[in-house]
């Protein structure tokens, strides 16, 4: 009776989902956490006039423009803070407060992709996961204090309740926990590219950035943990559920009175630009020692050797700087900025207003 009293449709998707905590309350929680927040980052934070901030707060404003017929994006006073950190890290609160990393800042290759993981963030905030994950989670403690109070009450020893308790703890994260907040990720993934689509955004940079995550791994080091250990997708499968939703992102987009896209495909770019590097990493990774004549291999310097330079990658992309005009999706029309990366300087004029708390 718990369960079925407490179902709810998720925005957008129309997912049917279990909300166990209303809406006023999960807000003051999230304005507590944003407060909580600002306090950590006051140091860091990058103030208003920077470019770096504005091109944030232009993308945001944008996205929101063209995304007025959801409620869920229409009545949010949104509000964006640009963290000074290297970080490859952004997310959205529920009400509506941006956190962009600068590290992430950095990764993105363009415009579009900065379009592509804001719509992301944001249709967190949209569809609401931080409510659900908290009422799984909620669900979730009451079966397992069930659990555990029926494994005391026929064997009550207090080495076989902690054995029990770490059995539960784990099954909980691997077969609950974990799964869910995959398919969440994968869920904002799918919205957010169709708010980059609203928004006018070459939605065929999206599986591009997350094809350049993996690479910057891979040329890093870093460890590929098996995508069951970890909260989120793997680079590859989001690339793969990107690339199955690009042709009906392309028709929205084309729905919404966009400009056309250029012939030159982004997945195209990228793919060679990967053969190169690959190919120049064999050329230098390996020289002739003179006085031994043996192969040795020596560690290389490419432009690619971290997630800062990866925009590199992509420099003959289409230019950033394309008029949007008015749409059925949203009346009214506005020039992203003229930029060759997220950091890049803004136009002169102001950018569109972003509500504000």
């Amino acid at each position: 009776l718990f369960l079925f009293t407490h179902l709810d449709e998720s925005p957008v998707t129309g997912r049917t989902r279990l909300l166990v905590f209303g809406g006023d309350n999960f807000m003051e929680l999230a304005r507590l956490t944003s407060e909580a927040y600002l306090e950590e980052f006051k140091d860091t934070l990058v103030p208003r006039e920077d470019p770096r901030h504005q091109v944030v707060e232009t993308v945001v404003g944008y996205l929101v423009q063209r995304n007025q017929d959801i409620p869920e994006v229409s009545t949010v006073p949104w509000k964006v803070h640009v963290v000074d950190d290297p970080t490859i890290n952004a997310f959205v609160l529920p009400n509506g407060q941006v956190f962009m990393f600068t590290g992430m800042l950095a990764a993105v290759a363009d415009i579009h992709q900065l379009t592509f993981v804001l719509g992301h963030e944001m249709a967190h905030a949209v569809i609401g996961h931080s409510a659900e994950q908290a009422s799984l989670s909620h669900l979730v403690d009451f079966l397992s204090l069930v659990f555990l109070t029926a494994i005391w009450a026929i064997c009550p020893r207090d080495s076989l309740a902690v054995l029990g308790h770490w059995i539960q703890s784990r099954l909980v994260q691997f077969l609950f926990e974990r799964p869910y907040s995959r398919k969440l990720e994968a869920e904002a993934d799918r919205v957010g590219l169709q708010l980059a689509a609203k928004a006018c955004a070459d939605v065929r940079c999206a599986p591009v950035f997350w094809q350049q995550m993996e690479v910057s791994d891979r040329l890093q080091g870093e460890i590929s943990l098996p995508e069951w250990l970890s909260t989120h997708p793997s680079h590859q499968n989001r690339t793969v559920q990107l690339e199955r939703l690009i042709p009906k992102a392309l028709e929205l987009r084309e729905s919404c009175s966009c400009p056309a896209l250029p012939a030159q495909d982004p997945r195209a770019v990228f793919l060679k630009s990967v053969q190169q590097l690959v190919a120049s990493l064999k050329d230098e990774g390996h020289s002739r020692d003179p006085d031994e004549g043996q192969l040795e291999t020596r560690p290389h310097s490419h432009p690619l050797s971290s997630a800062t330079a990866l925009p590199w990658l992509l420099t003959q992309t289409q230019p950033l700087s394309q008029l949007l005009p008015a749409s059925p999706c949203r009346e009214g029309e506005q020039r992203l900025p003229g930029a060759h990366g997220a950091g890049a300087q803004l136009p002169s004029e102001a950018p569109p207003a972003v509500p504000q708390n």
